[in-house]
């Protein structure tokens, strides 16, 4: 499949539905929808048909559409997901993979900036938050009758929501590509130098052994040439790697760090115990790690029985390992390296312990194939903004009115383009822990807490709308915008 071919997925509908009867204990039971009707829900009605309806704006079928999620795409190999459907099994394991990813390495250092017991609260908060919101979005889509998170946010706010769900997307994704180049500079130099002890006395080996070199060799040799790739299912299939990648990085923490002889322990302090002054960049680098929100509807919509019910399981059940992995591996950290703590636990142990070079060896290698797929979503999210905003619309095969194809030209230096400036703010960036910050501050809180409540808010019906269907959106987006506003001058004035 490639980046701009498409297929039909069936789409979410805006008639009834409601949570299957053998579960009463869902909380989005207060979001159930009645019988579509115009006369009743005329927010829903002009929302739903806006992109349809609107001159001014008129891009393709949702920023993204036809893009599946790496996740998904793993579980169905070539196959098109919109024709495969998942077990809740494959669902749940599709949805934890999109969780688990580099951001849990940064979790030692979220109990770092928000002290230990505020620390261990806000990621259990967090959890439920972000579970909510994953499973709002599904409401929201069937309010607005629309199939990804892209189109449900242009159907309800028009050209500010579709610009507004393209940066965050492509700010989420750069991020993640500066995360990963600084995990290679990170991890790489470490293995090559416990692997080839003597590397560091030959000319031009022993820049293997440098972080800068190393990240310069690796994102341009390696990277590069997978990112060029457009079929994502090519990509996503090199990041199987990713939960063996994590399990062992967890086991690697927790047994290194019970070894760790006391006088290399760190040291604690009230604050560090309790609440420290960095609690809301704490909860950035959380949210980096728990943001989904973009792959949701894919596996909601490859689920055999696509049911709200079915959904708030799979959902609650990834989020809950997630949590649970998280809380593992930053408890085993920040408690054995204290105020020690780095943004990348790895960096605190030393260069020659076997098992953690071996963590470091896997997570290294992982980054340097999900980076491509990082580099994939930010040149996808500006050449399609560049194609809905300046080039006239040709029909396709289908009949459907589409920006034309870019030219290999315009691929190629776009991805050049890219990665080159990824590569230049990564090595610029010394501390991963600042990048995990000023991602999860800024596009992951819009993500995660801002638009899946206001798009709720925007749709459902006022003649219907309780206090207590109203009060949980508001309270959580003006979460997210206290938390993404703190937390980025918080970052920026200590980055300076």
């Amino acid at each position: 499949m490639t980046t701009r071919e498409s297929f039909e997925r069936p789409m979410l509908g805006r008639g009834r539905f409601s949570i299957d009867s053998d579960s009463s204990d869902d909380d989005l039971g207060v979001y159930q929808v009645d019988d579509y009707d115009p006369a009743n829900a005329p927010v829903a009605a002009v929302a739903a048909n806006q992109m349809e309806m609107s001159q001014e704006f008129n891009p393709r079928q949702g920023l993204l559409s036809n893009i599946s999620a790496p996740a998904v795409l793993m579980a169905g190999g070539d196959e098109e997901v919109g024709l495969k459907k998942n077990g809740m099994k494959m669902a749940f394991m599709n949805m934890a993979n999109s969780i688990i990813g580099a951001g849990i390495i940064g979790q030692p250092y979220a109990l770092l900036q928000c002290g230990l017991i505020t620390g261990v609260v806000a990621l259990v908060t967090l959890t439920f938050v972000i579970d909510w919101t994953i499973r709002l979005m599904v409401v929201n889509a069937k309010l607005s009758g629309t199939n990804t998170y892209q189109a449900t946010v242009s159907a309800c706010f028009g050209r500010a929501g579709y610009l507004t769900i393209s940066l965050a997307q492509g700010l989420f994704a750069f991020g993640g590509s500066i995360a990963f180049t600084v995990i290679i500079g990170d991890t790489i130099p470490h293995v090559v130098s416990a692997v080839f002890p003597s590397a560091a006395t030959i000319p031009v080996i022993d820049l293997l052994t440098e972080r800068s070199p190393v990240m310069i060799i690796c994102v341009l040799f390696i990277s590069f040439p997978l990112s060029l790739s457009k079929n994502i299912a090519n990509l996503a299939k090199a990041s199987l790697l990713a939960l063996i990648s994590m399990l062992i990085i967890i086991l690697a923490v927790v047994v290194e760090g019970i070894r760790l002889p006391s006088d290399q322990h760190g040291n604690f302090s009230v604050p560090l115990l309790t609440m420290n002054k960095g609690v809301f960049q704490g909860m950035g680098v959380i949210s980096f790690a728990f943001v989904c929100h973009h792959n949701s509807l894919l596996i909601y919509g490859a689920l055999r029985k696509p049911t709200l019910d079915r959904f708030a399981k799979v959902t609650h059940w990834s989020t809950g390992v997630s949590m649970v992995a998280c809380m593992v591996l930053a408890l085993a950290g920040f408690l054995t390296f204290r105020d020690k703590t780095e943004g990348n636990v790895l960096n605190n142990f030393a260069s020659n312990n076997l098992f953690i070079n071996l963590a470091r060896f896997c997570f290294g290698f992982n980054m340097l194939t999900t980076f491509p797929l990082e580099i994939f979503v930010c040149r996808e999210v500006l050449l399609d903004y560049i194609s809905s905003s300046f080039q006239t619309e040709v029909e396709d095969e289908s009949g459907v009115l589409r920006p034309p194809e870019p030219s290999a030209f315009a691929h190629n230096a776009t991805t050049a383009g890219l990665t080159i400036l990824t590569l230049v703010v990564a090595l610029m960036t010394s501390s991963l822990g600042i990048v995990l910050e000023v991602v999860g501050s800024t596009s992951a809180c819009m993500l995660a807490y801002i638009l899946p409540p206001l798009c709720y808010l925007k749709l459902a019906r006022s003649n219907t709308q309780s206090l207590r269907q109203k009060l949980a959106p508001i309270a959580c987006v003006g979460f997210g915008v206290v938390v993404m506003i703190v937390s980025t001058v918080m970052t920026i004035t200590k980055a300076f």
